[in-house]
């Protein structure tokens, strides 16, 4: 009797889920206000649980009430998490250029990522020419802790979400790859002091990396971008002159999207 209730719990949830994407998809531009009998119609669903769906989601803000006729409209939460969506898209179409100027200077692969519950997220990316590169494709995703683009992005988050991030646990990619709190800890304070990150085989076997943050105008550090290279073109040595274009580079992406310092220009300079 247990396992047939828990069994059903999820299905249940899902199918609300499913049901209130379906009830916010049902607006458009021509149609910015809907009742309750027409939206039940529409998702062919009783009158009585589109009410109790609006009702959720009015609350939570997703729909809004209009007092006089009843009828319900997209509320301003999807408006928020649009924005949100948009900022993102703002970062890569500022990035864009000076990405391109990197891939020019160093001609590797270069990538720009960002941080998406507990893990990066490559909202950007341009490959290498050689026949032999590194890739992340847009919308994969990779470790926080040893990849150089994630190491710069946990660097400079609340300490509450890192110890979030070590609870997940810290997977070994590679047998380089730091697995011990107190060295990721140490690593991510030499990170956020030196406004740069390196991957040396952590994350991948015959990969390098170099990565620096990308502020917003606030000064908080929005994403990330780097270089990466097969280990045949980017030696230790290589991969410390790659650091000052690298680092160049975000800030250059960071003065597009209004950040100012001081810090940061002496350190590029």
């Amino acid at each position: 009797m247990e396992q047939a209730q828990n069994g059903k719990a999820p299905r249940a949830r899902l199918s609300s889920v499913a049901n209130s994407i379906r009830l916010l998809t049902s607006f458009s531009g021509e149609e910015n206000e809907l009742g309750i009998t027409t939206l039940a119609s529409r998702l062919r669903l009783a009158k009585s649980t589109v009410h109790r769906l609006a009702t959720t989601l009015t609350g939570s803000g997703f729909l809004e009430q209009n007092s006089e006729t009843g009828k319900y409209r997209l509320g301003v939460a999807l408006f928020e998490l649009g924005a949100l969506v948009r900022r993102r898209m703002d970062v890569a179409n500022e990035a864009r250029p000076k990405l391109r100027e990197l891939l020019e200077k160093t001609g590797e692969t270069v990538q720009l990522g960002i941080v998406d519950h507990f893990s990066v997220l490559y909202v950007y990316e341009m490959e290498s020419r050689h026949a032999i590169r590194m890739a992340a494709a847009v919308g994969a995703r990779a470790s926080l802790h040893c990849t150089a683009v994630g190491k710069v992005l946990l660097a400079y988050q609340p300490a509450d979400y890192v110890k979030q991030v070590i609870a997940h646990g810290l997977k070994a990619h590679t047998p380089k790859t730091v697995t011990r709190r107190e060295a990721l800890l140490a690593m991510l304070t030499e990170v956020a002091e030196r406004e740069h990150a390196i991957d040396d085989e952590e994350s991948e076997n015959g990969l390098r990396a170099v990565a620096a943050p990308v502020r917003n105008h606030t000064g908080n550090v929005i994403a990330a971008l780097g270089v990466a290279a097969p280990v045949q073109r980017m030696t230790k040595k290589d991969m410390q002159t790659c650091v000052p274009s690298v680092i160049a580079t975000a800030a250059a992406v960071s003065a597009r999207l209004g950040y100012v310092a001081s810090r940061t220009r002496a350190l590029v300079e």
